[in-house]
């Protein structure tokens, strides 16, 4: 079976690009905290403390979906409505900065997002649940397999 170890490296690398997201806006709100940046006027200090919220809770969201795929290969179970909603919202998001990341960023930024939504959707597919006639024979009035 192949499930759990996609879900265990979906899970890890969650964990990394978390802690990637938290490093980087760590970077960006010190260079926005020296250099007194400003936006429009803005209070630097309200861009600097912006940077860092945003780190923290991008941070914690990929967590919180990294532990998702983690729990579900330690399980071997699918993971719930919960999670199964939270992973495909994960999905989405990876999906739209991906398209963002291409012209913003570059090639490979856009490929490692990719792959990281690859590796979520694989999971969601792996640990797919089975339908209502799936536990039933070919004589117990479910249609027969073809």
């Amino acid at each position: 079976m192949v499930r759990r170890p996609v879900a265990f490296v979906t899970a890890m690398v969650l964990f990394v690009e978390a802690v990637g997201i938290v490093l980087v806006n760590g970077v960006l709100a010190t260079v926005a905290d020296n250099q007194s940046m400003s936006l429009a006027g803005m209070d630097p200090d309200a861009m600097v403390t912006g940077t860092w919220v945003m780190g923290g809770a991008s941070g914690v969201l990929l967590v919180a979906c990294g532990l998702i795929p983690l729990l579900a290969a330690i399980r071997d179970r699918a993971p719930g409505r919960f999670g199964r909603i939270s992973l495909i919202a994960c999905a989405v998001v990876h999906g739209v900065l991906g398209a963002l990341a291409v012209g913003l960023i570059g090639w490979a930024a856009f490929a490692f997002l990719m792959v990281v939504l690859a590796l979520i959707v694989l999971t969601l597919v792996a640990f797919e649940r089975p339908g209502p006639a799936a536990g039933k024979a070919a004589g117990d009035g479910a249609p027969a397999p073809v």
